[in-house]
């Protein structure tokens, strides 16, 4: 069985659009719950908060695009240090759409680009 996901099966969206029907399994990939948004209008299928940034990275980060280069690079080492949680959404894509669902404001520079590029095998996004 192949490894490899299509980029197709992986899409990002933000906690506060709606859900829609294409976006398959839903994953909240945050380690805080998205202010203002309820359990139902999250639609969620799974919330995986051990692949989130650490509170400590996610507060050095502070959505800073300066800090963006580090930031991915740090990240990356937190996710590799969550092998079965990764593993479980690797899983997950290979079988089907998966979307990332985050919260941040800032739709280039966040956690879910980098978890997504990481899925598909690219290291760094862009």
């Amino acid at each position: 069985m192949s490894t490899h996901i299509a980029s197709a099966n992986v899409k990002l969206k933000r906690a506060y659009e709606p859900a829609a029907a294409d976006d398959g399994t839903r994953v909240l990939i945050d380690r805080l719950w998205p202010r203002g948004v309820s359990k139902d209008d999250a639609a969620l299928d799974l919330w995986l908060k051990d692949l989130a940034p650490s509170t400590e990275l996610r507060k050095w980060f502070g959505h800073d695009p300066a800090r963006w280069g580090e930031f991915q690079d740090r990240y990356a080492d937190e996710v590799h240090q969550q092998p079965e949680a990764f593993k479980q959404l690797r899983d997950l894509a290979q079988k089907g759409p998966v979307t990332l669902v985050y919260s941040a404001h800032d739709e280039e520079h966040n956690d879910a680009v980098v978890l997504r590029s990481l899925l598909l095998g690219r290291g760094k996004p862009g």
